[in-house]
């Protein structure tokens, strides 16, 4: 109550003052003076406590729309990050795309593009399997290649998938010569990253650097595709063949799509 009673005693007071001073027709008196001079000072910190008030709650607004709109705006990056990251993916895809069209164009067979959907985990066997199959013209012992040079052939077929046996396996063989002197051979895997050129005699002439490319004539793969380059040559006058191991023209570790053989007729 006395609360209310100082409020409006002090409303009533403010009022009076105001009143008074704005008649300029009328001489301020004694009283009047004495009147301002106290209502003044409670008139200022009224109007500066409605100002650090108005301050403070225009400040927690701005701090509210604020915490808002940097969710918004977080939300908006996050879906800028994942366009770019899917036109990146559809960028790479393209160009190995590009690569199979320019590739295709210059040899005579028909090839289907797969994609890499599984590799078998298994340190002794090394295979893929491509989302193509029997419903698209696959069948056993088809080759299976890349821009860069061959990948492998298809040993198993269902009728959407297919299981590829990589040239870098122990099973696989591939029969081959030497690019430049045309000495004959055969790629072997040995399960690991690198092949092995076998069954080249010790008197031919082979060196480091040179390009080893598919013969054509396991009736498999096509004459002078890519298989690898010679990394390391060992003659040893005991043994009658070479010991040639190749770096292959494949990053099977990146493998993400390729191009299967299919019967066109």
């Amino acid at each position: 109550m006395l609360i209310f009673i100082g409020v409006a005693l002090f409303v009533a007071i403010n009022f009076t003052v105001i009143t008074m001073t704005s008649r300029q027709s009328l001489p301020v008196s004694s009283v009047e003076r004495i009147a301002i001079s106290l209502t003044s000072p409670f008139q200022l910190l009224v109007t500066r406590t409605i100002g650090f008030t108005e301050s403070i709650w225009k400040t927690y607004f701005m701090a509210v729309l604020a915490v808002k709109e940097n969710s918004e705006l977080k939300a908006q990056l996050s879906e800028a990050m994942e366009i770019k990251n899917r036109c990146e993916e559809m960028e790479q895809e393209n160009s190995r795309l590009k690569k199979f069209v320019n590739f295709t164009s210059s040899v005579p067979d028909v090839y289907v593009a797969a994609q890499v959907i599984a590799r078998d985990p298994s340190p002794w066997v090394k295979t893929i399997i491509i989302d193509k199959g029997d419903s698209d013209g696959v069948i056993k012992g088809s080759p299976v290649l890349v821009s860069e040079g061959i990948v492998g052939q298809i040993i198993k077929v269902a009728n959407d998938y297919s299981t590829v046996l990589l040239i870098t396996d122990r099973n696989s063989a591939v029969d081959a010569l030497v690019q430049n002197t045309r000495v004959r051979g055969m790629v072997k895997g040995n399960n690991q990253e690198s092949c092995t050129f076998v069954y080249a005699l010790r008197k031919d002439e082979i060196r480091p650097g040179e390009m080893i490319v598919s013969s054509g004539l396991d009736q498999v793969f096509s004459k002078g595709l890519k298989i690898g380059r010679i990394l390391d040559v060992k003659n040893t006058h005991s043994q009658l063949f070479q010991d040639i191991t190749i770096e292959t023209s494949v990053d099977f570790d990146k493998l993400e799509d390729v191009l299967v053989f299919i019967n066109a007729r």
